[in-house]
């Protein structure tokens, strides 16, 4: 009994300390945001680390994008909670907010001789380019895993119409959203287990 809870106690140290530099590393190179976040956690949470699958992402951003704060702290809040519960959140946290805090006290240091210098300017407008890409590559992401029949397909055309052309709170449609699935689900209970299986295979 010792043995099996000191072999746990083991197990969480090592798991959390690697949770912290794999989160460091991705806010490391965070530039964008939460979203541009996404392949990079993709990447180290699914492929490399084998953590979590692809549809949890999906449900990682969709509940982080209800919750205040930003995303990428949320992100990684809910991750680390779902591998080792409370103080492996905490570590996935601290790992994720940790490279900000030092680059911008750097900055902050300094601010004055940094702003003006073309070179930096430049850097950064090279940055905000390679943004999109990674911006564009996690939509696509989540469209495969969120897009699973036509009601989904008319879900999504709707959501971006909401978002784009009529200005719609992003808080609105991912309630709206909750909600029709919810409704769906009560009405039709076979049929949203077919297409929640079909999303998860």
């Amino acid at each position: 009994m010792v043995r099996r809870l000191i072999g746990g106690v083991l197990i969480l140290k090592k798991l959390n300390f690697e949770i912290y530099l794999t989160f460091f590393k991705i806010g490391m190179f965070t530039f964008g945001g939460g979203y541009a976040m996404l392949p990079l956690i993709e990447k180290e949470m699914v492929e490399s680390k084998k953590w979590i699958d692809e549809e949890e992402i999906v449900d990682v951003l969709a509940l982080s994008q209800t919750m205040p704060g930003a995303i990428a702290l949320n992100c990684a809040t809910l991750i680390g909670y779902r591998l080792g519960g409370h103080l492996t959140s905490l570590f996935a946290m601290l790992g994720v907010i940790t490279p900000s805090i030092i680059l911008l006290t750097l900055i902050a240091l300094f601010f004055n001789q940094f702003l003006d210098q073309a070179i930096i300017k430049a850097i950064f407008m090279g940055i905000r380019s390679g943004i999109v890409a990674l911006i564009i590559k996690a939509g696509i992401r989540i469209a495969k895993a969120a897009v699973q029949d036509r009601l989904t397909l008319f879900l999504c055309a709707c959501s971006i119409v909401g978002v784009v052309f009529i200005n719609i709170s992003p808080i609105i449609l991912i309630v709206t959203g909750g909600l029709i699935g919810f409704m769906i689900y009560r009405l039709y209970p076979n049929w949203a287990r077919k297409v929640l299986e079909r999303g998860h295979s």
